[in-house]
């Protein structure tokens, strides 16, 4: 049924390796299939204007694509001389969502910026640069409370994220890009590591769904969730 083989309920290979790169306070290279990602998490001691003086901390994203991330090269958007709107997009979606894993008030007035770049494209990259970026901002907020600049964990819990949609009438988990590219419904899903919701990102592309097929994705998502948080545990152990 599915081009990979996999069953419908049956997540890509998932590894997480960290400590990657030698100058950033966190770092994972997270790797879903064949979707690769380079997540950095860099710790700076100032917030944006709108929250300076209030005592809270503040965890942010930016998002990229290397020019040969695909099958065909892209444009740098830095030689474009702007983001695109996909670009913006997803890294308000990743800041947002790791966010809401952190308790501000412990963190303390300090930001924490997650870098996500994706090094190769097969689908999911949203959903992977989320789950590898709470990786990277874990191990940087490790550091602070190794140092004491943090007494206890700001982290209340882990972010993942998965997509899941219909294809070929079925409904399936983490879908590459042979399947998002033909599937009749698409939804990303990012969850606590208690599988309570942050925010169900769903549309019809050349079909409909019913509340019952809503339904199997949201089962499928929270499987495929708890098999992220178990990798990410994993790898900040």
């Amino acid at each position: 049924m599915r081009p990979s083989g996999r069953q419908l309920n049956e997540m890509r290979p998932v590894s997480i390796e960290t400590g990657v790169t030698k100058h950033a306070e966190g770092s994972c290279m997270i790797r879903i299939g064949d979707t690769h990602v380079l997540c950095t998490a860099t710790i700076e001691d100032r917030v944006p204007p709108f929250i300076k003086g209030s005592g809270l901390g503040w965890v942010t994203a930016e998002y990229g694509m290397l020019p040969r991330s695909t099958t065909s090269r892209m444009r740098r958007e830095a030689s474009a001389g702007k983001q695109g709107g996909r670009t913006v997009e997803i890294q308000r979606l990743i800041g947002r969502s790791l966010r809401a894993g952190v308790d501000r008030v412990a963190l303390g007035e300090r930001q924490i910026t997650v870098d996500c770049d994706v090094i190769q494209a097969d689908g999911g990259t949203r959903c992977a640069s989320i789950t590898g970026g709470w990786v990277a901002l874990k191990l940087a907020v490790n550091k602070l409370m190794k140092t004491g600049s943090v007494i206890s964990d700001p982290l209340v819990s882990p972010v993942a994220a998965v997509s899941c949609g219909i294809y070929a009438g079925q409904p399936v988990l983490d879908l590459d890009y042979p399947e998002d590219s033909e599937a009749g419904v698409d939804g990303n899903f990012i969850m606590l590591g208690n599988k309570q919701m942050i925010e169900t990102q769903m549309s019809a592309e050349g079909s409909t769904y019913s509340r019952a097929q809503m339904n199997e994705l949201l089962d499928l998502a929270e499987t495929g969730v708890e098999e992220l948080v178990a990798a990410q545990l994993a790898a900040v152990a």
